[in-house]
């Protein structure tokens, strides 16, 4: 077993017991409540806050300190970290913008970076921009092929070059909408299909880190399945409204979300899914340190995928919804849970059942095994090591700033056990790449 680097931070656990009287899950959730307010995206878990505890991470990253200080009204030191100079991370193409330049982009346009197009997203024109004309299945079947099309190549290469077609097909749908004249069939249908693309941009959008323009995009697509009377959309943007209060630190919102999107999609008739949303809601569960009710969601969930697809009910969106994502779905519960040995065995499981399909998927659970292996109460740093470095294989390939997160938690995991060999060598990788981007 690998030496520890750190003793634990008992003084920053005998704040969180004396004073404030919470567990590592209600901890972690007003880290969350305090960074929103603060304007500071961040998706602190009860893992991390273990993490920090048991001195697996000497010094939190700067944005947690900021929070943790505001929290507490102490220092760093007076909370029990050793403050370190560490290495520069590495960066997305497009940097993060701050709270005040957030708030000034406009919805329509935040997606643009200048990695430049990697699609060409050409939606039919109705004619000139002063009178679009009419607008019939044509153009709504252009919208769906470019929710088609954002997804197929998001899946293997991540968010980071779609952003520019993805606002530049929306704007025109909404115009579409707008200004267009259709039939009353065709309306419903074009805002459907514009509903999708709002949750194909939202989901860019969480993927680059940016949770407040998620969340408009993911409501603007709930507004629009209610106008239509669409359920499935209905859903759809429920389950995408569940997995980002889960990522935000909010489980409660997380179940009801994903209850919400059971309800919508009741009578669909498509088991698989109805099968993702009960996932959604064992995640939440086990955000919240629910055993019971998140086996008994992982249950249901199971049972549900194992009555097979729907052709005539699953909708063309669902097709990520794979065994490897139904396994790997159960391992981010089991990890947050605390069961890190079940962790790390279902999220390579995950990865296998992936094959060579979803490459962006596949590296994030990859590095989630490595993060387990390297967590557990007894901890394997050399397999930790060998997953860590089939994650970093996937760069610069695959461009999203959730893997690049996940590299930095790799990063944290591994800190406590840099006397192994293979550990040093990964972490001197690790950084040699992060100096270079």
């Amino acid at each position: 077993m690998a030496d520890r680097r750190n003793p634990p931070n008992t003084q920053l656990r005998a704040v969180r017991e004396g004073r404030f009287q919470m567990s590592r899950h209600e901890f972690a959730a007003l880290i969350n409540t305090t960074g929103q307010a603060m304007g500071e995206g961040v998706s602190c878990a009860a893992r991390l806050v273990a993490a920090w505890e048991d001195g697996d991470v000497g010094c939190p990253q700067p944005v947690y300190r900021r929070i943790l200080t505001r929290v507490t009204g102490r220092s760093m030191p007076e909370l029990g970290f050793r403050p370190t100079t560490p290495a520069r991370p590495v960066q997305p193409a497009d940097g993060p913008y701050g709270p005040d330049q957030e708030a000034l982009v406009d919805r329509r346009e935040f997606l643009a970076d200048g990695t430049g197009a990697v699609l060409s997203l050409t939606l039919p024109a109705p004619g000139p921009a002063t009178a679009p004309g009419r607008i019939g299945v044509r153009a709504v079947r252009a919208v769906d092929q470019a929710v088609t099309t954002l997804y197929a190549h998001d899946h293997d290469h991540g968010s980071a070059a779609l952003r520019r077609d993805a606002a530049t097909a929306l704007h025109t749908a909404y115009q579409w909408l707008q200004d267009g004249r259709y039939t009353e069939k065709t309306g419903k249908r074009l805002r459907s299909a514009t509903g999708h693309l709002s949750i194909a941009a939202g989901w860019l959008s969480y993927d680059s880190g940016r949770a407040a323009d998620a969340r408009s995009l993911y409501g603007e697509a709930l507004a629009a399945a209610r106008i239509a009377d669409d359920p499935g959309l209905e859903a759809h943007a429920f389950g995408c409204l569940s997995l980002l209060a889960k990522a935000s630190g909010r489980p409660r919102e997380a179940i009801s979300a994903a209850q919400g999107a059971q309800s919508a999609v009741h009578a669909y008739g498509s088991p698989r899914m109805l099968s993702l949303f009960a996932m959604r809601e064992a995640g939440g569960w086990a955000l919240m340190g629910d055993t019971a009710a998140t086996d008994r969601a992982i249950v249901r969930a199971h049972h549900l995928y194992a009555k097979g697809p729907r052709e005539e009910a699953d909708p063309a969106w669902l097709e990520f919804f794979t065994p490897g994502e139904l396994a790997g779905l159960e391992a981010l519960a089991r990890a947050d849970l605390g069961q890190h040995e079940r962790a790390a065995t279902g999220a390579e499981q995950a990865v296998l059942l992936h094959g060579a399909t979803f490459a962006r998927n596949r590296a994030l659970y990859t590095a989630d095994v490595a993060i387990q292996h390297a967590v557990r109460d007894q901890p394997e740093p050399e397999a930790a090591a060998e997953a860590a470095g089939r994650v970093l294989a996937y760069l610069p390939e695959v461009r999203s700033d959730r893997l690049l997160q996940s590299l930095h938690d790799v990063e944290s995991a591994l800190q406590r056990h840099d006397r192994v060999p293979a550990v040093a060598d990964w972490l001197e990788e690790y950084r040699t790449t992060a100096s270079i981007s």
